[in-house]
């Protein structure tokens, strides 16, 4: 894909929330990597008392995301759920345990992207089972393929809150659901791009 940008003639790509920062890596020329945290973070701030959260990775590969929501969140303590996979079974992983102190706590269950809703409504299961208080749901990309959206209301959460990096059509919408636009965030590097002021500042501190 990094190729074909290049070759079709974009000279700068400006990208929200790619999987592992790494990706910036493939790019032959200037890449803005955009966050949505600060986004999600400041509404989940209004959302529930910030003496009472706990932020939870819904694999151990999301560790490092969740350490700068934890940040942003006021050192919010952290959790992650421990998956294992069938490996008679592709593409399937199951929820296990949750390791980290979330028992009366509300849970900030954060991912980068919601496929099918598989994987992170089996993770509110298992955090409501471990006596977490509340789960909210905090996601950039919200791919939800059938049967998402059903799983996902039908999952415990008391909030799914998502991006509009991708369109959410009514037919996947659900009442749990809070949709939050990240064209101020684009609208905001895309000036510093063209004043050539610093786009990482964008997610200094609070800014």
């Amino acid at each position: 894909m990094a190729d074909l940008y290049k070759t079709a003639g974009a000279d700068r790509i400006m990208s929200v929330d790619l999987h592992t920062s790494q990706i910036q890596g493939f790019f032959d020329g200037p890449v803005d990597h955009l966050m949505a945290i600060p986004l999600l973070a400041d509404y989940i701030r209004t959302r529930v008392e910030a003496d009472n959260i706990t932020v939870v990775s819904p694999d151990t590969g999301r560790v490092r995301v969740a350490e700068q929501w934890a940040e942003r969140l006021g050192g919010a303590p952290l959790a992650f759920v421990h998956k294992s996979r069938d490996l008679t079974v592709p593409n399937q992983a199951v929820s296990k345990t949750v390791v980290g102190q979330i028992e009366g706590r509300t849970c900030v269950l954060i991912d980068d992207m919601i496929d099918t809703g598989g994987t992170i409504s089996g993770a509110v299961q298992v955090l409501k089972n471990a006596g977490a208080k509340d789960v909210i749901i905090a996601c950039t990309h919200a791919v939800f393929s059938e049967p998402a959206a059903q799983r996902l209301a039908d999952s415990g959460a008391r909030e799914v809150v998502v991006t509009n990096t991708l369109p959410i059509p009514a037919d996947k919408r659900f009442p749990q659901l809070t949709v939050l636009s990240i064209a101020p965030l684009i609208a905001r590097a895309i000036r510093e791009v063209f004043d050539d002021g610093s786009v990482t500042s964008l997610f200094d501190g609070n800014a």
